[in-house]
């Protein structure tokens, strides 16, 4: 199979960093593996690397359309397999680096992408939306449980979306949702890297991080994507929703970044979980505390390379 270098973790760990001196260190491109960084002008809020960053290293499947366009997980794996398959005829090492677990998951092949068509129905979606916010997520769970345990069992708390979606096709079809899903099959050869740190480190470097980004024009970019259209993803993504009531004189800056550090915390925590739920043999590595660590890295790297 092809090989394949993957880098995972939270927001602000250091997968960038850690990306560049792999592929300086083994002739690797690298391809983004976030689901916010194909979009075009959304540069600081999406922590894409930098242009000097880029021009250390070839990076790809970034600023691949407008934010005002859909685009879905289904359209990332295609053009992401493209590009993975170029840089390795080229002699190169593909390196997938991102935080977007469900992106990595179904490009990897370890998530069947879904190809079942539901029936639209309004009445089931108002029900539920209703339940849920009244109730939580228990019932909807629950109900999803008793058709089908085992995507009740995948599906992680919070994702309402899937969740709905499951329970309506095993309605409507008469079968388990998971039932008509193919099984996941790897079609790489991929060394799982996971970075980590203290859950109080990298807290602290979340909070950095949005200081930072507020102070080199994040304020911009969430004018722009304010004027976008509800429909819009990129109008959903954390990292600029929070500075929405900022903008419309709602709250101060202060109180708009401090709901922005939280949400970027929480997001956080919500990847680690998927991760380490969903992805079992991840080799995970504290770079933040231990620097010296990413000698073994790039060691080991180099060994499943030659290997």
């Amino acid at each position: 199979m092809q090989k394949l270098i993957v880098i995972v973790g939270p927001t602000a760990v250091g997968k960038t960093a850690l990306s560049i001196a792999l592929a300086q260190a083994i002739d690797g491109e690298i391809v983004s593996g976030d689901s916010m960084q194909v979009y075009q002008q959304l540069n600081i809020g999406t922590a894409k690397a930098t242009p000097d960053e880029q021009a250390a290293v070839p990076h790809h499947m970034l600023d691949l359309v407008a934010p005002t366009e859909p685009y879905s997980v289904a359209q990332f794996v295609e053009q992401a397999r493209q590009e993975i398959d170029a840089i390795t005829q080229k002699g190169h090492v593909p390196i997938l680096v991102g935080g977007t677990g469900f992106y990595v998951q179904a490009l990897l092949g370890d998530r069947p992408l879904a190809t079942i068509d539901e029936q639209p129905d309004p009445e089931f979606e108002a029900k539920w939306d209703a339940d849920v916010a009244q109730n939580g997520e228990e019932n909807l769970r629950a109900a999803l449980k008793a058709v089908d345990p085992i995507s009740a069992e995948r599906i992680l708390p919070g994702q309402i979306r899937r969740m709905k979606r499951a329970l309506l096709i095993s309605l409507q079809s008469g079968q388990p949702f998971s039932s008509l899903q193919p099984e996941p099959e790897r079609i790489y050869d991929a060394k799982l890297i996971g970075l980590n740190t203290e859950r109080s480190v990298l807290y602290d470097r979340i909070n950095q991080r949005v200081d930072m980004m507020v102070q080199t024009g994040l304020l911009d970019e969430a004018e722009l994507v304010a004027q976008l259209p509800d429909s819009a993803t990129a109008k959903k993504a954390i990292g600029y929703k929070e500075l929405f009531p900022y903008l419309a004189g709602y709250v101060d800056l202060e109180a708009a970044t401090e709901a922005l550090k939280q949400a970027s915390r929480r997001y956080a925590k919500r990847q680690l979980t998927w991760f380490n739920n969903q992805m079992p043999d991840i080799e995970w590595h504290d770079l933040v505390q231990n620097s010296d660590e990413i000698k073994t890295v790039i060691s080991e790297t180099q060994d499943f390379v030659s290997g």
